[in-house]
């Protein structure tokens, strides 16, 4: 196993790789978090697995740091399908948000905290990062992970009831059919909301729901209304709790999804029916290829 000075050089060769990756080796602050956050403190004791897509979870033979600096999913409890997920989309996604320093972030979905952490080194120790967990073993684990960070408060609550409070940016870890209201709502001029966005059906090896298929929507609030835009394939666990999902939605969803057009979404449509052409029209929201209005 690796020393530290070594594994010091080991993250910033991953930061430089996963940032290439992403399309975003511009974003020198986004590299310099990826390179200082430890991935292996957020992956627990038990032995660690790999999610490959040719054997599943496939365990490595020991708990070396010098594996995981790569885009690579780890379970972190596998019999849920509950992982740390791909360091590139993530990437992807947190170049697209922009998160800067000084501002309010709330990660709904925290999981273990190695993203939350990574938000919280964008924000700075002025911003603060509000990681939601609603699973108890994970919220523990949080809780535990994050103690040391100044500038992150750990809720444990249903991701769709937060954040109670105006806030710059919205990170969502779970797949969605629709957008909870507050994390619309709470967003500041100029917010931005990241989620997976896509239709539920059952892992084929695990007792869970999952999207797949679905795709990472960004939404930023402008005074006009919400722009929005597509952020490309992604496939996450599918969420449980307070969000509904109305089956006439996700029917339209389905097919919205099928038609591979979501490249061409400009704006999101809110508590009203859409004007001009929709993407995806659902019953008090929708997806247009107009710009906002």
């Amino acid at each position: 196993m690796l020393p530290f000075s070594q594994l010091d050089a080991v993250r910033a060769v991953f930061a430089r790789q996963i940032l290439a990756l992403a399309n975003a080796s511009e974003n020198k602050r986004l590299e310099q978090a990826f390179a200082s956050i430890a991935r292996e403190r957020f992956l627990g004791a038990d032995q660690w697995q790999i999610l490959t897509p040719w054997n599943g979870y496939t365990a490595l033979q020991e708990n070396d740091p010098a594996l995981i600096y790569q885009d690579v999913v780890i379970g972190l409890d596998p019999e849920r399908g509950v992982n740390n997920g791909s360091p590139v989309l993530h990437a992807r996604w947190m170049n697209a948000m922009q998160p800067k320093a000084g501002e309010i972030v709330a990660h709904i979905g925290a999981g273990a905290g190695y993203y939350t952490s990574i938000l919280a080194q964008l924000v700075g120790p002025t911003g603060k990062v509000l990681a939601v967990e609603c699973d108890e073993k994970l919220a523990a684990r949080l809780e535990i992970n994050l103690a040391a960070a100044a500038n992150i408060e750990v809720i444990r609550a249903d991701g769709a009831s937060q954040p109670e409070c105006p806030v710059d940016a919205v990170y969502v870890n779970y797949g969605v059919a629709r957008p909870a209201g507050r994390w619309l709502e709470n967003l500041r001029p100029a917010g931005r909301l990241v989620l997976p966005l896509g239709v539920p059906q059952m892992h084929a090896t695990l007792r869970v729901r999952v999207v797949r298929h679905g795709i990472g929507l960004m939404v930023t609030r402008k005074n006009t209304g919400f722009a929005a835009m597509s952020l490309g394939e992604a496939s996450f666990l599918f969420a449980h709790g307070l969000l509904p999902r109305p089956d006439a939605d996700i029917d339209a969803l389905r097919k919205s999804l099928a038609t591979g057009q979501d490249r061409r979404i400009r704006s999101l449509i809110w508590r009203k029916n859409a004007s001009g052409s929709a993407w995806f029209e659902g019953q008090d929201w929708a997806l247009s290829f107009d710009e906002p209005a």
